[in-house]
C-alpha cells in the first residue's frame, strides 16, 4: 500500500470510496478520527489518527494526496507532512490551490527530494457514482506513478483525467474551467429568469428544461441539475438570492488581465455573484439618490 488520503470531506471521503470500490486499498486520516474510523470500516481502507501514523502505514516511494481546503489548511499539512516524507515520496495538492501557489510549493519539496503534482478535481459529490474529471501538472515520473490512481478515479481508465503538463498547470486548467462554469451557469439563469417573467405565456420552466436536454445545443449536466429542481419546486420562493464565490472566477478574472486576453462573459457572471451578496447594494443607493436629485424620483425605503 503506497497511496494515502489526507481530508476526507464531501470530495476526499468519496474519492476514497471510489478507489475502495476498484479494489484499491490507501490509508486515510482526517482531523476528525471518527471520521476516519467510520469511512474505514465502510471501505476497509487503513484508519490513521496522524500524519505519522498515515506515513509510517506506507510503504516507499509513498503518495500523500492532500484533499484540504486551498490556502492556510493545505499549508499548515504541507508543512507538517514534509519532516515526515522520505525523497522519492509524491505529494498532490487536490485542493482548488491557485496555480502560483503550486511552484513554490514543489521547488521547496525538491529540496528533500519529494516529488509534487497539482491536480484539479471536478465531479462534486456526483465523483463516487460518475467518476471525476482530474486535470493534474506534473513531472512524467509523478504522472506515470498516478496513473493507476487516475483510472480508477475518472469515468473510465481512458476517459476523465489527464496529465496537463508541468506543476501549476493543473490547477491552472481547473481554475479557467470553473471560470466558465462561472459563465454557462449565469447564462442558464439568466435565460429561465426571462422566461419566468414574461408575462401572458405561462411558461412551464420544468418542461422546458426537460425538452432541452433532449437534442439541443444547450444541453448539459447543468441543464439537467436545473430540470431536476425545476420539476420540484419552479418558484424558487425559499431559495435566498445569494450566490457564493470560492476564488476561481476571480483568479480566472485576474489571469485574463495578465495576459491581455477578454473574458467579458466570465468577469460579469463573476460581478453578479458580487451583486448577489449584497456587494451592489450601496452603489444601488446613490443610484436611487442621484435619480431623486436630478429627477426628483421617488427613492423607496427599507
Amino acid at each position: 500500500m503506497e497511496f494515502g488520503i489526507v481530508g476526507l470531506g464531501r470530495m476526499g471521503g468519496n474519492m476514497a470510496r471510489r478507489l475502495a470500490e476498484k479494489d484499491k486499498k490507501i490509508a486515510i486520516t482526517n482531523r476528525s478520527f471518527n471520521v476516519t474510523e467510520a469511512l474505514a470500516r465502510d471501505t476497509g481502507h487503513t484508519a490513521c489518527k496522524s500524519y505519522a501514523d498515515l506515513v509510517a502505514s506506507l510503504e516507499k516511494p509513498r503518495i500523500i494526496w492532500l484533499m484540504l481546503p486551498a490556502g492556510e489548511v493545505t499549508e499548515t499539512a504541507l508543512s507538517a507532512l514534509l519532516p515526515l516524507l522520505s525523497a522519492g515520496d509524491l505529494i498532490v495538492d487536490g485542493a482548488n490551490t491557485h496555480w502560483q501557489d503550486d511552484i513554490p510549493r514543489a521547488a521547496r519539496c525538491a529540496e528533500q527530494g519529494i516529488e509534487f503534482a497539482d491536480a484539479g478535481v471536478s465531479g462534486g459529490v456526483w465523483g463516487l457514482e460518475n467518476g471525476y474529471c482530474i486535470m493534474f501538472g506534473g513531472s512524467n515520473a509523478a504522472a506515470a506513478r498516478l496513473k493507476p490512481y487516475m483510472e480508477a478515479l475518472a469515468p473510465t481508465p481512458m476517459t476523465g483525467w489527464l496529465h496537463t503538463g508541468p506543476v501549476g498547470s493543473g490547477h491552472y486548467v481547473k481554475m479557467v474551467h470553473n471560470g466558465i462554469e462561472y459563465g454557462m451557469m449565469q447564462a442558464l439563469a439568466e435565460g429561465f429568469a426571462l422566461m419566468k417573467d414574461k408575462p401572458g405565456f405561462d411558461l412551464d420552466l420544468a418542461a422546458i428544461a426537460e425538452l432541452w436536454r433532449h437534442g439541443s445545443v444547450v444541453r448539459s449536466w447543468l441543464l439537467d441539475l436545473s430540470a431536476d429542481f425545476l420539476a420540484e419546486d419552479q418558484a424558487l420562493d425559499d431559495i435566498a438570492p445569494f450566490v457564493a464565490d470560492s476564488g476561481e472566477g476571480r483568479w480566472t478574472t485576474l489571469a485574463s488581465l495578465e495576459q491581455g486576453i477578454p473574458v467579458p462573459v466570465i468577469t460579469l457572471a463573476l460581478m453578479m455573484r458580487f451583486a448577489s451578496q449584497g456587494k451592489n447594494d450601496y452603489a444601488a443607493k446613490m443610484l436611487a439618490k442621484m435619480r431623486h436629485g436630478f429627477g426628483g424620483h421617488a427613492v423607496k425605503k427599507d
